[in-house]
This record gives structure tokens, C-alpha cells and sequence, in this order.
């Protein structure tokens, strides 16, 4: 994994941990970093480029790869 993108893994997953510990809701705070990720790629990528990392976390998840039931749970 390149050292840039563990930086940012680090800043991200600490900006999670803060927002979690503010007690918002998981669902706020993924939707508000896939919003800001959209605007990234939106100003960087092609929109066939967006398309196809979408369709590889839509993969993702029904796969059932991306589940995880007790991470960051909220208690909902």
C-alpha cells in the first residue's frame, strides 16, 4: 500500500473516531465522507472512472465483503 495512502487512511479513520465519539450517527458521518469523496473524484476522474469504483463498492457490499455488524455500531 503506497505511504500517501496511508496517510490518509490515518486522517480519515482519526476524523471517524472523533465523529463517533461526538455520538452522531454512523449514517451522517458515511454519508458525509462518501459525499466529500464524490466531490474529490468529481474534480479529479472521469465520470466512467467514478462509475466503475462505485460499481466495485456496490460489488463489495453484496458480496458481503464490506459487511461488518459491530463496527462503529451506533445502537441502532
Amino acid at each position: 500500500m503506497p505511504e500517501e495512502l496511508l496517510k490518509c487512511g490515518v486522517v480519515i479513520d482519526k476524523a471517524i473516531s472523533y465523529l463517533v465519539e461526538q455520538n452522531l450517527p454512523s449514517e451522517l458521518i458515511a454519508s458525509a465522507l462518501l459525499g466529500g469523496s464524490l466531490g474529490v473524484l468529481a474534480r479529479t476522474t472521469d465520470a466512467e472512472t467514478m462509475v466503475r469504483m462505485l460499481q466495485t463498492a456496490i460489488d463489495s457490499v453484496r458480496s458481503g465483503e464490506l459487511i461488518c455488524a459491530d463496527a462503529f455500531s451506533d445502537g441502532e
